[in-house]
């Protein structure tokens, strides 16, 4: 037997603690894509389903749009980002503004259907204190979304979302964005006061914006 043969042999295979940290690792990353997967699900609906359960503190009407009474109220999340024209943008900069928040995508029909009402009561609205963003998710490339707004004629901004990240950081059983389009209107505390996860016509837009404008 050579003294080559008699070596002892290698093994090629990585040590026992750098494939459990690469185990670890791989199923976090499917773990966070499987939040993001299932968030989507619903995506581009023109129906929608009611979140929460336990002590919510929302009401969800027969028209499906959910309230909640100037009290109990909780504050959004942190929402910040770049927009589709790549300059920063922060919503907590609008406090004091009531926010109308709407996720939207070009590929969504919905998304399109409502398109000009929310153009058209961004608008009108401007100069009561009121501020629209939109939140753009599931397109791959901002050009699509660039083309939606140009086309529907719409003058606020957009945060560039494509992974849906930003919805993600809604805490569950609050009125949290579930599906494609949702809109949520921010009290000018920045706290949610209502939500839909339909696509709106301006009469419905109206009656989740029209009495949180109202409050003093």
């Amino acid at each position: 037997m050579s003294a080559a043969s008699r070596a002892p042999q290698r093994s090629k295979r990585a040590p026992q603690s750098s494939r459990r940290a690469t185990r670890v690792r791989r199923r976090a990353t499917l773990a966070a894509g499987a939040a993001a997967t299932a968030l989507l699900v619903s995506a581009c609906t023109s129906g929608g389903t009611s979140g929460g359960g336990g002590n919510t503190n929302f009401v969800v009407g027969k028209d499906g749009i959910s309230t909640v009474a100037a009290g109990k109220r909780v504050a959004a999340p942190e929402l910040s980002g770049e927009t589709l024209e790549g300059k920063p943008l922060d919503v907590a900069d609008y406090k004091g503004k009531v926010v109308v928040l709407n996720v939207w995508g070009s590929w969504c029909n919905p998304c399109r259907a409502e398109a000009k009402y929310f153009a058209k009561v961004s608008k009108d609205y401007a100069d009561q204190g009121v501020q629209f963003v939109g939140i753009n998710t599931r397109d791959g490339s901002t050009t699509a979304a660039l083309a939606f707004e140009e086309d529907f004629g719409i003058p606020y901004p957009s945060l560039y979302d494509p992974t849906g990240k930003l919805m993600l950081r809604f805490e569950k059983g609050t009125l949290n964005p579930q599906a494609v389009p949702s809109t949520l209107v921010l009290d000018r505390d920045g706290k949610i006061a209502a939500r839909s996860l339909t696509a709106l016509d301006e009469k419905r837009l109206l009656k989740m914006l029209e009495p949180v404008v109202a409050e003093k």
